[in-house]
């Protein structure tokens, strides 16, 4: 199976996007554009630029090995239900492929069911992770989840520093340089902290710890969090939250486990006195 792990690295997006995104404000006429308009231009494009750090390279361009490392971030959760992919366009410079071979990429997961392509729209996700019962995202608050998280990621940062291989700490690495990008946006951070926190759990070895983690990162990706992380994240929280995630991946890469449970503790102590706090008013 094709390693989904590698992330765009801030040489391969310095290369995308400064020509690009300039190109496209430079051809719209100032008439057709406000100030406001074009700043939300940009930060849709900013957007953007953060969603390909997250794409997988393949190792091979043919249609088929570019499917194949989609659906496997679609099943990793760096991208969920309803999320939109990265345009046509975008997807063949960054994998240095063709649009027909994209499209015919695209077109593999439509018919595999895990997206929707509506045309003038772009391509949507459509796929869930499988439940005994309905969709229990659509039941679960941000803080019922931060609750099973707390249940969950001690045990699941000792069993990664346990068993994470040079190249799981590299894809911690790599994830972890995407969360600390100056200026990431409070959608970006999310998405990267999906990434980041996956990364741990794949390096677990455990299959059902990894399965469990997707849907933990499932329920993540709901509107209720949505709606919930502009509240939560601001400049201040994301510092914070990053010398958390930055003393965790000290703590894998040195293979110490208890100091690995303390900073998790605390991180996710942090994540839930901030939504009780959101919660309550205050």
């Amino acid at each position: 199976m094709l390693d989904l792990a590698l992330v765009w690295s801030d040489h391969v997006l310095c290369q995308l996007w400064p020509n690009r995104t300039n190109s496209r404000v430079a051809k719209s006429p100032a008439k057709m554009m406000s100030s406001e308009s074009a700043e939300q231009t940009m930060a849709q494009a900013a957007d953007q630029s953060d969603t390909l750090r997250n794409l997988p390279l393949p190792n091979s361009k043919s249609a088929a090995a570019i499917a194949t490392q989609l659906r496997q971030a679609i099943m990793d959760g760096v991208y969920v239900d309803g999320e939109r992919l990265p345009a046509e366009r975008q997807l063949a410079v960054a994998l240095s492929s063709s649009r027909t071979t994209v499209r015919v990429a695209l077109r593999i997961l439509e018919d595999s069911k895990l997206v929707n392509r509506r045309v003038g729209s772009g391509t949507f996700v459509t796929f869930r992770p499988e439940t005994g019962d309905d969709d229990v995202a659509e039941v679960t608050s941000p803080l019922e989840l931060v609750e099973v998280r707390i249940a969950v990621e001690p045990h699941m940062v000792r069993l990664a520093t346990l068993h994470a291989t040079l190249r799981d700490l590299d894809r911690i690495d790599e994830a972890l340089n995407a969360l600390e990008a100056p200026g990431i946006s409070a959608e970006a951070f999310t998405r990267d902290d999906r990434t980041f926190h996956q990364a741990i759990a794949d390096a677990t070895r455990n299959p059902l710890m990894i399965s469990v983690y997707r849907q933990i990162n499932h329920v993540r990706g709901h509107r209720q969090w949505n709606a919930m992380k502009d509240k939560v994240l601001n400049e201040a929280s994301i510092a914070d939250y990053n010398k958390d995630h930055r003393a965790l991946y000290d703590a894998l890469r040195a293979r110490d486990a208890d100091q690995a449970v303390a900073v998790i503790d605390r991180h996710l102590d942090a994540a839930r006195r901030q939504l009780s706090a959101v919660r309550g008013g205050t």
